[in-house]
C-alpha cells in the first residue's frame, strides 16, 4: 500500500516532513530566471523552465534527508501547458532521487469525472493497446466534502495502483472554522468528515496500522490535532501550517503514536526560501534548503523521538 512505501521512507531518513513545492517566479533566484528568460523568452515557457531548474535544485539537496515532496498543482498550472509539463518533470526527477511524491491538488468531483481525476493522477491512461501514467505521483490530495461518490472512484484505483490519498478533514487556514468546527449532532464537522476516512481506509489497510485513506490536519490547530489522533488511530496526517504559517513542533507532538509515527510535516516556503530568510547569496539557495530541512528535522525529531516501525 502506497502510505506503507512513506512510511518506511520516513523512518529511512528518520525525518517524518515532506517539503512543499509551490514555487512562485519571485521565489526563484534572479540568476535562474535570466538564464531561462534569455535562452526561451521571457514568456510562460521561459518561467516555466526556470522554475523546474529550481525545484531540480532544491531535490538534488534534500533527497538524501527529506523522504517526500509536495508540489502543489496550481502553481504549475498557473503556467499554463509549460507549467504542466514542468509539474510532471518535478514528479518524474524526485521519483529518480527515491523521494515519494505527494500531488497536492484538491480534487473534488464525482462518478466518471472523479475516475478521470484519478487516472490522471493515480492511475494509468488506456490509449490503443497500451497504457500511460500521465502524471506521476504517488498520492493526491482531495477533498471529500461531496461524500463517498467523490471517494469511491479514488479507492479503487489507489487500489489497483498502489497509491494513497490524503483527504482534507481539518485544514490549516484561519477560516476553516467557518464549516469545519460546526456541529452535527454535537460532533464537529472535521471530525465526521475524520471518521469517513477511517472507515474508508478499511478498504486500503496497511501493514503498519494506517491505511492508504490519509487526512490533511492543519499544524495550526493543536487541540484538534489531538482529539483526531484519538479517534483515528489508523490514519495517517499529512500536516501544514508548520513554519510560514506559524505552528511549531510542539503544536503536532499529539499527532504522532509511541512509535514515532502517524504524520508527515509540510513546510514550503520555509524551504524553498531558505536563501532569502537566512540572507545567502541566491546562488545557495540549495544549500540554504538543505540546512533549513536540517533545522527542521531535528526540531520534530526532538519531540517525536526514534521513528520505529512494526515489521
Amino acid at each position: 500500500m502506497a502510505l506503507d512505501r512513506l512510511i518506511e521512507k520516513i523512518e529511512q531518513t528518520q525525518n517524518p516532513t515532506v517539503a512543499g513545492l509551490d514555487p512562485k517566479l519571485d521565489y526563484v533566484p534572479e540568476y535562474i530566471r535570466k538564464k531561462n528568460f534569455e535562452r526561451y523568452g521571457e514568456n510562460l515557457k521561459g518561467a516555466a523552465k526556470a522554475i523546474l531548474e529550481f525545484n531540480k535544485g532544491l531535490i538534488d539537496a534534500l533527497y538524501d534527508i527529506v523522504p517526500a515532496v509536495k508540489p502543489q498543482a496550481a502553481y504549475y498550472e498557473m503556467y499554463g501547458t509549460a507549467g504542466v509539463k514542468t509539474l510532471y518533470k518535478t514528479q518524474e526527477y524526485a521519483r529518480s532521487k527515491g523521494m515519494y511524491v505527494i500531488t497536492d491538488g484538491k480534487r473534488n468531483d464525482i462518478g466518471t469525472t472523479m475516475e478521470a481525476y484519478a487516472a490522471a493522477h493515480l492511475g494509468k491512461v488506456k490509449v490503443g493497446l497500451s497504457e500511460f501514467e500521465p502524471f506521476l505521483g504517488d498520492a493526491l490530495t482531495v477533498n471529500g466534502y461531496l461524500g463517498s461518490d467523490g471517494i469511491k472512484p479514488l479507492i479503487k484505483t489507489c487500489a489497483e495502483h498502489d497509491k494513497g490519498i490524503f483527504v482534507l478533514v481539518k485544514t490549516s487556514n484561519p477560516s476553516s472554522g467557518e464549516l469545519q468546527d460546526k456541529l452535527i449532532d454535537g460532533v464537529p464537522v472535521y471530525e465526521v468528515m475524520g471518521k469517513m476516512c477511517e472507515e474508508w481506509g478499511k478498504e486500503l489497510a496497511g501493514v503498519y496500522g494506517y491505511s492508504g485513506v490519509g487526512a490533511v490536519v492543519g499544524a495550526t490547530y493543536p487541540e484538534q490535532i489531538k482529539r483526531l489522533r484519538e479517534v483515528l488511530p489508523n490514519t495517517f496526517f499529512l500536516i501544514p501550517g508548520y513554519g510560514a504559517q506559524g505552528a511549531t513542533a510542539k503544536d503536532i507532538a499529539a499527532a504522532f503514536d509511541k512509535n514515532g509515527l502517524g504524520g508527515i510535516v509540510n513546510s514550503s516556503r520555509g524551504i524553498m526560501c531558505a536563501y532569502q530568510k537566512q540572507k545567502c547569496g541566491e546562488r545557495e539557495f540549495a544549500e540554504a534548503a538543505r540546512r533549513e530541512a536540517i533545522r527542521m528535522r531535528d526540531e520534530i525529531m526532538g519531540i517525536v523521538g526514534k521513528i520505529e516501525i512494526g515489521r
